[in-house]
């Protein structure tokens, strides 16, 4: 499965508190969500960070992308 544009509105549901609902057993991963979480940057930003780390690591996440656009 291919990563979603950027404008694509499940960045900025993930970025706004979904990223809390996705199964992951990787740890890279989990960090980035819990930093995400807690983020004080503006909604943008949060999203282009998280779809910057997918598309680098997409690869190695196939299953975390499937459910990118179900979260």
């Amino acid at each position: 499965m291919a990563i979603p544009a950027l404008n694509h509105p499940c960045w900025q549901r993930l970025a706004s508190g979904g990223l809390s609902k996705l199964r992951t057993q990787h740890l890279g991963t989990q960090l980035l969500a819990k930093r995400i979480e807690r983020s004080t940057d503006p909604l943008p930003a949060r999203a282009a960070e998280l779809h910057a780390f997918f598309t680098k690591w997409e690869r190695i996440l196939p299953t975390e992308v499937a459910q990118l656009t179900t979260l």
